[in-house]
């Protein structure tokens, strides 16, 4: 079966979230080999989380499951991009649609995201 190279990139490759409907990029993280064998296993999106150094079912914690919908993989595939089902309405873990909620413009930030939910809430804690 094909697979990412993850023994090219170190042992994790970056995945492209992205709404399956809108084409909207709702975030960018990373997969190791078993993140990649359980999200196929389940069907839910898992990443590898390098803060934490573990794996991490995305929606765990907040309920904002990622659904699969298409797996693509780049040319040398070392990148994925993973058309999402995104539950909840929101990726990002600050309470937006997308982590992308922020535009950089004149060289400050401008807030241009929907927020969702208050991460305080959905974690308990300031995010």
């Amino acid at each position: 079966m094909v697979k990412p190279d993850f023994e090219k990139t170190g042992g994790l490759v970056p995945v492209i979230a992205q709404d399956w409907q809108t084409g909207e990029v709702l975030m960018l993280a990373y997969m190791n080999e078993e993140a990649w064998e359980k999200t196929l296993e389940t069907g839910k999106v898992h990443y590898y989380s390098r803060s934490r150094q573990k794996i991490w079912l995305k929606g765990e914690s907040s309920g904002h499951f990622q659904i699969v919908k298409e797996i693509r993989l780049d040319c040398d595939l070392d990148t994925l991009l993973i058309k999402v089902e995104q539950l909840g309405g929101a990726a990002c873990h600050k309470g937006y649609r997308s982590c992308f909620f922020r535009r950089f413009k004149d060289g400050d930030l401008e807030v241009v995201g929907e927020k969702i939910f208050d991460p305080e809430v959905v974690y308990g804690k300031k995010t």
